[in-house]
């Protein structure tokens, strides 16, 4: 399979040097090389066009793909011995991910997590027969034959869907014609993919949807969940299509009130209920609206255990600081509805907000009460870490009295 023929690249590497504080970090593992750490390059090109970094003694360090319009200026495919970034390359590459994904009673899983799987600024999701692959940087639209004549050689599916982020949709020059939401090859779709995680049935939006069109990496925080929903009165803020929602209900709880503000996430919440027609009975209040709004307006309600999901509240650096007074805020919020003996489940899938931090926040909407941290949880196996900027999704399961 051959889809981009027509994209060439200029023959010439990009060469590049670094400080010496930043050879050691990319032969420690470091996959990114920010514009600001390059003391001298010489050569400019297109995104994908392969750059060298050379020590001081001129002997190769490292090879990445370049990015002229991202501050990851490069991202680090081979470091130490030179290599050919061929097909067989890749595919040396994609076995070694695929081998350490195995999920029972499971068809939809990350197979590629980017950096940690050594595929900078690329993640590939599977629902059921259905691959999706998003990219964070237009450098490997050059290079996907390298990636997708041997993908379908040894992972076999029925379609690839190509998803970009906002990064890339900047530059469509450098797009050659693709675009967000495409089947690049297979059959085509006539509506969501159904697939199925630890037993239960979701549907995934994978043209439109958030991320891949699911949020795959809280699946043992669901589970989780459901071991402790017995019984209990759940309440779900942030619910998007109502993941939580569904294992609290199989888990034996006996009333869900499930929160968001996007209408279209709580209609797939009501088709994923439609799709598990075996779960027990149990009275399921659905809400549109915005959290910290709608928490005000519990007023002698309360539950026993709640489920706090935001989106992200730090896109960057920068938000940081706003981003900590938010999650003291909702946590807040949500512990003047939790029943005593309450159970908060709190989650950040802020990069920018370290665990500390988060941690942090949180405490603080706890001071002068009595708790206990029952678990402190982060990235399932499909979502290995690699460096500490691929660390983003924190959770805390914690008992108020």
């Amino acid at each position: 399979m051959d889809l981009f023929k027509s994209i060439e690249l200029q023959k010439k590497n990009i060469k590049i040097s670094v400080s010496h504080r930043i050879e050691k970090l990319i032969l420690k593992g470091h996959p990114w090389v920010f514009d600001t750490s390059i003391l001298h390059q010489k050569g400019e090109g297109p995104p994908g066009t392969p750059g060298v970094i050379f020590d001081k003694k001129n002997r190769f360090l490292a090879i990445g793909f370049y990015d002229p319009f991202s501050p990851i200026r490069l991202r680090i495919l081979q470091k130490g011995k030179p290599e050919l970034i061929d097909g067989e390359f890749f595919k040396k590459r994609l076995i070694k991910a695929f081998s350490a994904r195995e999920i029972p009673n499971t068809t939809g899983y990350r197979l590629i997590y980017g950096e940690s799987d050594s595929f900078p600024g690329l993640v590939m999701d599977q629902y059921e027969d259905t691959l999706v692959m998003k990219l964070y940087t237009p450098s490997w639209i050059p290079h996907l034959n390298k990636i997708l004549s041997p993908l379908q050689e040894i992972f076999p599916h029925r379609r690839m869907v190509l998803r970009l982020n906002r990064h890339c949709k900047k530059y469509p020059d450098y797009l050659y014609g693709l675009k967000d939401g495409q089947i690049l090859y297979g059959e085509p779709l006539m509506g969501p993919v159904i697939f199925r995680e630890n037993g239960l049935n979701f549907e995934a939006d994978v043209l439109k949807g958030q991320k891949t069109g699911f949020f795959l990496d809280q699946r043992d925080n669901r589970s989780l969940v459901e071991s402790m929903s017995r019984g209990k009165k759940v309440l779900n803020i942030f619910c998007y299509t109502g993941g939580f929602s569904l294992y609290a209900a199989r888990g034996g709880a006996k009333k869900i009130v499930s929160i968001d503000l996007i209408q279209s996430a709580l209609d797939g919440l009501a088709k994923n209920f439609s799709l598990n027609p075996d779960l027990p009975t149990v009275n399921h209040k659905i809400i549109r609206g915005d959290a910290f709004s709608k928490l005000t307006e519990f007023k002698k309600e309360k539950f026993d255990l709640i489920i706090l999901d935001p989106p992200s509240f730090a896109k960057k650096e920068a938000h940081k600081e706003r981003a900590i007074k938010a999650y003291q805020n909702i946590n807040s919020l949500a512990l003047k509805v939790l029943e005593e003996n309450g159970i908060l489940v709190t989650c950040s899938c802020s990069t920018h907000v370290t665990e500390k931090e988060f941690e942090y926040a949180v405490l603080e909407s706890l001071r002068n009460k009595t708790f206990k941290i029952l678990k402190k949880t982060g990235h399932p196996t499909d979502h290995p870490v690699s460096f500490k900027e691929g660390r983003y999704l924190k959770a805390l399961f914690i008992q108020v009295n």
